[in-house]
């Protein structure tokens, strides 16, 4: 277990609830190692005995087919292009013991399925984790009245620059289509994630 994660278990377990299950919001810009994060993090509440479960944000991007009619499929991953209503609805129920179901997103087919993640009722502690989740705008501001604990990821724009063309290469894109792709929407919406962001209890 690295010492970050040893750290951050540690924080967690000190953390006072708000609810009967306990909820950790970890936010940041794209490639910034949420997801990464976030995982360590639920395997290491498993290892000390926590019933924990990870929750992606990435399950509530609207479909393909509703950013087109929008005419923002260009710009997928950015705050309009997601359900934010739907997921303030799961964020309102994520700290009761009862079985809860959410939308799962299938990056190999580029689209979210609905119901495919389950939560039991004895889960204790959920880790969430998206790009905006301490966004401070209409909406997803009133998120963060349910986190238990907040976590904040920054990294510099040149290394989030070479992460994300390195993430578009290993999708099959070109060189110079993998830099637009960064240039032209991730890298605004990182920028816009460390704009916008609510205070955190824990910055990294």
């Amino acid at each position: 277990m690295s010492a970050q994660i040893s750290a951050l278990l540690e924080r967690v377990l000190q953390s006072p609830r708000r609810h009967v299950r306990r909820v950790i919001a970890i936010a940041g810009p794209p490639a910034s190692g949420k997801s990464t994060l976030a995982a360590g993090l639920v395997a290491a509440l498993q290892q000390a005995g926590v019933t924990s479960q990870l929750v992606p944000m990435d399950g509530f991007h609207l479909d393909n087919s509703v950013l087109t009619d929008r005419g923002i499929l260009d710009r997928k991953g950015s705050p309009p292009s997601f359900d934010a209503i739907g997921l303030l609805r799961l964020v309102q129920v994520l700290g009761a013991a009862q079985e809860l179901y959410y939308p799962v997103f299938d990056r190999a087919r580029d689209l979210s399925i609905a119901g495919a993640g389950h939560i039991a009722p004895d889960c204790d502690t959920i880790v969430i984790e998206g790009n905006y989740l301490l966004m401070d705008a209409p909406i997803w501001r009133d998120m963060a009245g349910y986190w238990d604990l907040s976590i904040q990821l920054t990294c510099s724009d040149a290394e989030l620059e070479a992460r994300l063309i390195q993430r578009w290469l290993d999708h099959g894109l070109t060189p110079e289509a993998a830099r637009i792709r960064a240039q032209s929407n991730d890298l605004p919406n990182a920028r816009l994630v460390g704009q916008t962001a609510l205070r955190a209890d824990v910055v990294l």
